[in-house]
């Protein structure tokens, strides 16, 4: 039995947030509960991030938001944002888990992401939500979105670490059982 436990994950750039979620992600799929919300995956080019894509975990249907072909006043290094893709298909990824799906998924709570107010909107209504949520979390912002989320009594932080990051999805899935680790 999954308990409703909050989990944020965060972590510097490069650390494995991501990674830990991916494993996290596929640990709960072979207990067949049902999985949603979006993921942010890096587009390289074999040696940089050109650009980033959001997946809607339950659909499968992705959505390039960010490449260096973007012209916008939001800039990742060379790197253009359209938000209004990221919300095309992050908005609907996280409702539908919300409504949906046993466990809803977030990734990432960042620097770009909440540069949505829509996509904010969002997160708030879904940690209202009394269902168990993984998210991941920028570490460094000062964002209040961030900063409310760190707050809450209900979502427990861990940090990746290049040192934990392959034990952490183990831990995650225990809390999620409702052990105390």
């Amino acid at each position: 039995m999954i308990s409703d436990i909050k989990i944020g994950i965060t972590g510097l750039p490069g650390s494995g947030k991501t990674y830990a979620l991916l494993r996290v992600i596929d640990m709960l799929k072979e207990e067949e509960l049902s999985i949603g919300g979006m993921i942010d995956e890096p587009i390289s080019d074999g040696r940089h991030k050109i650009g980033f894509t959001v997946k809607n975990i339950l659909t499968g249907e992705s959505q390039i938001f960010a490449n260096q072909d973007i012209e916008s006043k939001i800039m990742i290094g060379k790197i253009g944002v359209d938000l209004s893709k990221f919300e095309e298909v992050a908005i609907p990824a996280i409702k539908d888990a919300c409504e949906k799906c046993d466990i809803i998924v977030i990734d990432e709570v960042g620097k770009v992401e909440v540069e949505s107010q829509a996509f904010i909107d969002t997160v708030k209504d879904a940690l209202d939500v009394d269902k168990p949520m993984i998210l991941t979390l920028h570490k460094k912002s000062r964002n209040p979105l961030l900063q409310d989320i760190r707050r809450r009594d209900d979502v427990r932080i861990l940090e990746v670490t290049p040192t934990n990051r392959n034990l952490l999805p183990y831990k995650i899935i225990r809390l999620m059982n409702g052990e105390n680790v």
